[in-house]
């Protein structure tokens, strides 16, 4: 029998703004989270992830590279964020040039274990819990299923 080769998890060089709390334990390395920002228990962030002031990172998300996240956000429990869409029939094995970047808006608060493929998001938008997003969402308002679609504005916002 083989040992296995154990890596830890924890917190790695990580830019922090000011009273940003963590809850333990947490896979963060590489990233910038904003001031004033929750990152709640078995959160994982990863490289060149920016994350805006004031948002709140829920338990067990997953926030792949390339993913930026704007100010005052609300990422729920479970949400995953993809960055490979198996561009060539599978996994992209190591060759990052096939991944796809996400960008998440300002106010845009995104429901528990819903799922985030490379999109940009507009600011101004609710992801309804257990959504899929596949395409971009460029005018605000209330957005759920699978895939994603609009529901309704949002009262006091134009799309």
């Amino acid at each position: 029998m083989g040992e296995p080769r154990l890596l830890q998890s924890g917190v790695v060089d990580v830019r922090f703004g000011e009273r940003v709390k963590v809850v333990q334990p947490v896979n963060i390395y590489g990233c910038s989270i904003g001031d004033d920002c929750f990152i709640g228990p078995f959160v994982e962030i990863q490289r060149d992830v920016v994350v805006g002031a004031r948002c709140k990172v829920q338990s067990h998300a997953f926030v792949c590279e390339l993913v930026t996240i704007g100010d005052d956000c609300f990422i729920g429990h479970g949400v995953m964020f993809i960055n490979d869409v198996f561009a060539k029939g599978g996994p992209a094995r190591g060759d990052k040039s096939l991944w796809r970047s996400t960008t998440i808006g300002s106010r845009v608060s995104i429901g528990s274990n819903a799922t985030i493929l490379p999109v940009s998001i507009c600011d101004d938008v609710v992801v309804g819990a257990g959504a899929v997003v596949t395409k971009d969402i460029n005018k605000p308002g209330i957005y759920a299923g699978n895939p994603a679609r609009l529901l309704r504005a949002i009262e006091g916002k134009s799309p």
